[in-house]
């Protein structure tokens, strides 16, 4: 008999009465012709996801969450269904509109960090604004004010070379934060860094989804990573096979006062 025929039907965590979802997502499907071959990828997506919630997203390699994440953040479309972004049926967007739909309501947060490695932290942070016609004056303030956000304060004018590994995932979600978004995506984010930098990012993403009220979908292999978020969803084979509120949530703040201090002007050194 099938697996799937096997498997229970995953527990989808509904929506709270009267709340409206920043991300609708039905039966989306999206299937790579690659030559005489059909990949399907997503089989039949449906999820919901409120403003504020903290998601992790996990699975395995071909398991159909890095697909997702693309159709989530208007980086691709799908073959089939459709996906609400703020009420906005992005799913039928042309190429132009998505772009600007990324640059307005969705930051990018990236294991490798990508930044600029001949620019200061602070102008890698007003980047995004520079393709929406923003004043050098209002970039740099809001710049300066989002690394002040991530704990950067002093370090604005440092270059990656001269920051340590956190420090750079911190420039990198300045960065995500610069244009207001209204959805953060992060792809792996602690995938470079060691155990306490890791949670030092959680820290800032859980207080930054319960005080901006921002949405955050991120991406892990790790347990021990996702049980930082308030809700896990599992992707097996292009589908959905776990969909569940995380119990006792660890609250990042609490954790590192359990761990040693690391040095990071040691750190950029060494």
């Amino acid at each position: 008999m099938p697996e799937e025929v096997l498997e229970s039907q995953p527990e989808i965590v509904t929506p709270r009465d009267g709340a409206t979802p920043i991300i609708q997502v039905e039966n989306l499907h999206k299937t790579y012709d690659l030559g005489e071959v059909q990949v399907h990828a997503l089989r039949g997506i449906s999820l919901d996801i409120l403003p504020g919630e903290f998601v992790a997203i996990m699975g395995a390699s071909g398991s159909g969450k890095s697909t997702f994440m693309n159709l989530v953040g208007c980086l691709d479309r799908p073959t089939r269904g459709r996906y609400f972004l703020e009420g906005q049926d992005v799913s039928t967007f042309a190429k132009r509109e998505l772009a600007r739909i990324r640059n307005r309501k969705i930051g990018f947060v990236f294991q490798g960090f990508n930044l600029l490695p001949r620019t200061s932290a602070v102008e890698n942070v007003e980047l995004p604004l520079i393709y929406c016609g923003v004043s050098h004056e209002e970039r740099v303030k809001r710049a300066r004010e989002a690394l002040r956000i991530v704990g950067l304060a002093g370090r604005e004018d440092h270059h990656p070379s001269q920051l340590s590994g956190g420090q750079q995932q911190r420039v990198a979600i300045a960065r995500a934060l610069i244009n207001n978004p209204s959805l953060v995506l992060a792809d792996e984010p602690t995938g470079n860094l060691d155990s306490r930098t890791s949670v030092e990012i959680m820290e800032i993403f859980q207080r930054l989804s319960k005080e901006r009220t921002l949405t955050i979908l991120l991406v892990t292999h790790e347990p021990d990573i996702a049980r930082f978020a308030n809700r896990v969803v599992l992707f097996r084979d292009g589908k959905v096979r776990r969909d569940e509120p995380v119990e006792d949530r660890a609250e990042a703040a609490e954790v590192l006062k359990t761990l040693p201090a690391i040095d990071e002007d040691e750190e950029e050194e060494s």
